[in-house]
C-alpha cells in the first residue's frame, strides 16, 4: 500500500461501521486526538485509485513525501481485504503519528520475506503484543476480541486499548459514512493545525468553523469528489452555526464573476435579520444598524478576487429598495458601457457586518447589474465584471464550471471555487513544500455546505478539466493503470441505477475489476481462473438489478454490483469448461438458461444453479469448437452446437429442428443470422449460409485462409491478412497483425472496428468501408464501442500499455 497514507493526508489536511454496542470495534482505535480517521473498506480498490489519481501524482514529489512515507511504511504490508480504520495525528512534539485498527486475519502483516525486518513479542497487560521493525519504522500491535489494533508508538497502543469513555459527536457522525462506500474520511477541525478549505489562508476557515466533517469520497484518475457532512455542537462557538435557523438560497454569483476571476464565495440567508443575529452571537458583538438596511432584501453576498482586485457581490430580490437604501451613500463617479459606477462612502461596512466570512474593506466604488450590485476597491475591476457580464464570458457560461457544479446542489449556504493557482498556494500551504507541476489543468476546485438541522451537507471536487474536443475529434478520456498486466479485453457492462456503462477487465493474476466511467475502481475480486470468452449481464432476482456472469475453465460465477457472489455461485465443475458462457433469454422474460460446455458436452442450468431437465442434446459427436448460440428467425427459437464436422440447429429442447444438407468443416468462429440464414465460416475461408430448410449455399470471398468475419442482419465484414471486407467492399490495409472484425450497430449507424496488434493501432470504418475522421488511435487489442454516459458523444475503450486501459471519446 505504499505511499498511500501520505497522499491521503495531503489531500483531506486541506480539505462505517456501525456501532451500537459496548463489544469491541474497529473505531475503538481511533485515539481522543485524531486529526483525521480514515474508514477504508476495500484496500487493493483504493491502493489502485490513489496510484492513478493525477493530482495525487503531483503531490508525490514535494519534500515531505519521503519522511511521511517511511513513517508509514509498515501499512503497506497489511494484508487483508477487510476494512480498515486509520486515524492520524500529531504528538506533542508535533510528529505525525497513526493507529489502526482491522478484523484479524491470518498472516495479516506480509513481512517474512522481507530482509531488513525485526518482529519482537512483549506484554501488554493481559495482551501478548507485537513489534515489528520495518526499515527503522516501528509497529506495535496486538489481537483483541478478534480485532487487530496497531500504533506507531507503545504509549499509544496502550492508550487505545484502554477503556474510554464514548465520544457522542464523533460516534454520531461516524455512522453518517457509507459503509458501502470504498473510501470515507472524517476530520477533526480542532485538531487540525491548518486551513480546511480552497480559501486564501487569511480569510475564513479556522477551528472555530466546525468541530468534525465526514466525507464518502471517489477518489478517480481526474478527480477527487467527496459527499458527506459537517457539525459542530456549540452554536455561538462554530461558524458553520451562523446558517441555523436560514434556508439555502440559489447560488447564482457565478452570473457576475468574470471568467479570469482567481476565487469566488458567496453565502446565501433567506431572512438577513436571522443571519446577522446569529453572526453578532458568533462574534459576540453588536452590528451598527445605520447601513444595514442595505441587506434587508439581499439573499446572496459574494466575494470575487481577480489579482489583487476584490469584489463584492450583493444578490437583490427587490431591486428598487436596494437602490433606495443606497441613495445617502452614493455619487456618480462615471459611466461604463451605459452602467453608472457610483462612489460609495462606506467602504469598511462588509467586513463589519460579515467578519470574518468577509475581510474586505475596501470598498470604494459600486455598479448596479440587474439584480446585482458590485462593490469594489477600483473602477477597473467594476469595468472588468460589467464587460463580462455583457460579453456573456463569466464563469456560469464556461463549460468547465457547470462540470464542477453539476456535483452540486442549486442552493447552497456557502459556497467556494478556487482557480488552479489558488488551488497550488493551498495545497503548498498545507503541505509546507513547493509543488513544481503549475496544476493549470485543474481550472476550478469547489465547495459547498448546505445547513441542515443541526449540521450541513458537504460537497466538494477538485477536477482536472480537459480542453473542448474539436468536432469529430477523438480524445484520450482516460488512462486506468491496473495492478498487473490486463489478461483480456476490457468491456462495457450497464449500470442497472445509473443506466450508464463501466468497464470491467481482468488482469493476468485473475483479478477482475469494475471501474467507472469516470476511472474510479470500484472493485477488486479474486477469481479462480481466467474467464472464457465475454461477460454477460442477468437479472438473477427479477428486480432490475443485473448482476455479472461468466465461466472460466472449473468455475460458474455470478456476481451482484457490490463484488460478492450470488447465492450458489461460483459453481465448481471437475471437468474442464471448454468454451465461453452462453446465456439466453428466449422471451425476455428474465428465464434465464446457462449453457456451460465441457468438450462435446453441454450442461443446462437456470440463473440459480439448478440442472434444467429435458433438454435432449447433451453431447456431440466431436470436441464443440464455439459457445452454443441462440437465434431467432421469425418466431421461432433455435439453438447452435457447432463441431469441426457438424452444425447442429436445434430447438429450445434441443432436438434438431434443421438439419443441413451440405457437409462442410467448420471453423472455430460463431454462427450468425445474416440474410434470414445461418452464416459461418468454413476452415478453407468460405461463408457458408443454411437456410430454415436445411438447404446451404457457399460463397467464396476471395480473401485467403484464415477469415475472420462477424455479421449484422444485414451487414458482413470479413478479416484475412491486410483485406478487410464491409459488405461489398473490400480494403486493402497496410501489412499488420489484425484482430478480428467487430461490427457496432448504434443509433441507425454501423461502425465496424479491427485493430492492428503490431503497429498498435485502432482502425474504424463505416458500413460504406470509410475511415471515421480522425482514425486510427493507439490501442491494443479490440475495441468496445457505446455511448457510456449522459452526453451524445460515443466512447471506446481498448488496451493501452500491458497494465493499462484506453478510454477515449468521439466528439
Amino acid at each position: 500500500m505504499k505511499n498511500i497514507y501520505f497522499s491521503l493526508l495531503s489531500v483531506f489536511i486541506l480539505s462505517g461501521c456501525q456501532n451500537t454496542s459496548n463489544t469491541t470495534s474497529l473505531y475503538d482505535a481511533i485515539p481522543e486526538n485524531a486529526s483525521v480517521i480514515l474508514h477504508i473498506k476495500d484496500k487493493e480498490s483504493l491502493t489502485s485509485n490513489l496510484k492513478n489519481n493525477s493530482l495525487l501524482g503531483d503531490l508525490a514529489d514535494t519534500k515531505n513525501y519521503d519522511k511521511l512515507s517511511q513513517k508509514l511504511v509498515a501499512l503497506d504490508y497489511v494484508n487483508t481485504t477487510q476494512r480498515i480504520v486509520l486515524s492520524l495525528l500529531k504528538d506533542k512534539n508535533d510528529s505525525l503519528q497513526f493507529t489502526f485498527a482491522t478484523k484479524y486475519v491470518p498472516n495479516l502483516f506480509k513481512i517474512d520475506s522481507l530482509q531488513n525486518h525485526k518482529s519482537e513479542q512483549f506484554k501488554i497487560n493481559q495482551y501478548i503484543a507485537q513489534k515489528i521493525t520495518i526499515k527503522n519504522e516501528r509497529l506495535y500491535a496486538v489481537i483483541k476480541d478478534s480485532i487487530a489494533f496497531a500504533a506507531s508508538t507503545q504509549p499509544l497502543l496502550e492508550a487505545i486499548l484502554q477503556p474510554t469513555k464514548k465520544n457522542a459527536q464523533l460516534d454520531k457522525i461516524i455512522k453518517t459514512t457509507n459503509t458501502d462506500q470504498s473510501f470515507s474520511v472524517i476530520l477533526n477541525h480542532k485538531q487540525l493545525k491548518t486551513q480546511t478549505t480552497l480559501l486564501p489562508s487569511d480569510s475564513l476557515f479556522t477551528s472555530r468553523f466546525t468541530n468534525y466533517s465526514a466525507f464518502d469520497t471517489e477518489i478517480s484518475q481526474d478527480r477527487i469528489l467527496l459527499n458527506g457532512i459537517t457539525m459542530a455542537n456549540d452554536s455561538t462557538n462554530s461558524l458553520i452555526n451562523v446558517f441555523k435557523n436560514t434556508t439555502p438560497q440559489d447560488t447564482q454569483i457565478a452570473k457576475i464573476a468574470p471568467s479570469n476571476c482567481d476565487y469566488l464565495m458567496s453565502f446565501t440567508f433567506d431572512s438577513f435579520a436571522t443571519f446577522k443575529s446569529n453572526l453578532e452571537a458568533f462574534n459576540g458583538t453588536k452590528t451598527s444598524t445605520s447601513i444595514t438596511t442595505l441587506f434587508n432584501n439581499i439573499v446572496e453576498v459574494g466575494v470575487i478576487t481577480e489579482s489583487d482586485n476584490t469584489a463584492v457581490v450583493l444578490n437583490s430580490i427587490d431591486v428598487i429598495a436596494t437602490r433606495d437604501a443606497l441613495i445617502s451613500a452614493q455619487t456618480e463617479a462615471e459611466e461604463y458601457r451605459q452602467v453608472t459606477i457610483y462612489r460609495f462612502d462606506a467602504p469598511a461596512v462588509f467586513q463589519k457586518t460579515f467578519s470574518p466570512l468577509i475581510g474586505f474593506k475596501e470598498a470604494a466604488y459600486y455598479c448596479n447589474i440587474d439584480q446585482f450590485f458590485v462593490f469594489s476597491n477600483t473602477i477597473e475591476n467594476l469595468q472588468n465584471i460589467i464587460a463580462n457580464y455583457q460579453n456573456k464570458t463569466t464563469l456560469s457560461d464556461r463549460d468547465y464550471y457547470n462540470e464542477v457544479v453539476s456535483n452540486f446542489s442549486d442552493q447552497s449556504s456557502l459556497f467556494q471555487m478556487a482557480t488552479s493557482s489558488i488551488l497550488k498556494t493551498t495545497l503548498e500551504k498545507g503541505l509546507d513544500s513547493e509543488i513544481k507541476p503549475t496544476l493549470q489543468a485543474y481550472k476550478l476546485s469547489g465547495i459547498q455546505y448546505i445547513y441542515d438541522t443541526n449540521f450541513a451537507h458537504v460537497n466538494a471536487i477538485i477536477k482536472k478539466n480537459k480542453a473542448k474536443a474539436e468536432r469529430n475529434a477523438v480524445t484520450e478520456l482516460l488512462n486506468i493503470k491496473l495492478d498487473n498486466d490486463i489478461l483480456n479485453t476490457p468491456q462495457f457492462v450497464l449500470n442497472h441505477r445509473t443506466k450508464e456503462k463501466e468497464i470491467v477487465v481482468q488482469d493476468v493474476k485473475n483479478k477482475l475489476y469494475l471501474i467507472s466511467n469516470t476511472g474510479n475502481i470500484l472493485w477488486k475480486k479474486q477469481l479462480k481462473g481466467p474467464i472464457l470468452g465475454s461477460i454477460e449481464q442477468i437479472d438473477t432476482y427479477k428486480n432490475g438489478r443485473l448482476q455479472l456472469v461468466f465461466a472460466t475453465p472449473n468455475h460458474v460465477y455470478v456476481i451482484a454490483r457490490n463484488g460478492k457472489n450470488v447465492d450458489n455461485f461460483p459453481m465448481i465443475f471437475k471437468d474442464k469448461i471448454t468454451q465461453p458462457l452462453s446465456v439466453f433469454d428466449y422471451d425476455t422474460n428474465k428465464k434465464y438458461r446457462l449453457f456451460v460446455t465441457q468438450g462435446s458436452n453441454v450442461l443446462l442450468y437456470d440463473a440459480t444453479g439448478k440442472t434444467v431437465k429435458g433438454f435432449k442434446f447433451t453431447k456431440a459427436n466431436g470436441t464443440i469448437n464455439h459457445k452454443p448460440q441462440h437465434i431467432r428467425l421469425g418466431n421461432k427459437d433455435y439453438i447452435l452446437v457447432k463441431t469441426e464436422k457438424q452444425l447442429h440447429i436445434l430447438s429450445r429442447r434441443g432436438s434438431a429442428r434443421v438439419t443441413p444438407k451440405t457437409k462442410a468443416n467448420y471453423s472455430d468462429q460463431g454462427v450468425y443470422e445474416y440474410n434470414n440464414t445461418f452464416t459461418t465460416i468454413t476452415q478453407d475461408g468460405k461463408l457458408i449460409s443454411i437456410d430454415q430448410k436445411g438447404g446451404a449455399s457457399i460463397k467464396n470471398l476471395d480473401l485467403n485462409d484464415n477469415v475472420a468475419f462477424t455479421t449484422t442482419t444485414k451487414t458482413l465484414a470479413a478479416q484475412s491478412d491486410n483485406k478487410l471486407m464491409i459488405r461489398n467492399k473490400t480494403l486493402e490495409l497496410d501489412f499488420g497483425n489484425y484482430t478480428a472484425p467487430k461490427i457496432f450497430y448504434i443509433n441507425n449507424k454501423i461502425y465496424v472496428s479491427v485493430t492492428d496488434l503490431q503497429a498498435q493501432k485502432v482502425l474504424l470504418f463505416d458500413s460504406q468501408a470509410k475511415s471515421i475522421d480522425n482514425f486510427p488511435v493507439y490501442g491494443n487489442s479490440t475495441i468496445e464501442l457505446d455511448n457510456i454516459d449522459k452526453d451524445s458523444n460515443l466512447e471506446f475503450i481498448t488496451k493501452g500499455e500491458s497494465n493499462s486501459i484506453l478510454l477515449y471519446e468521439i466528439n
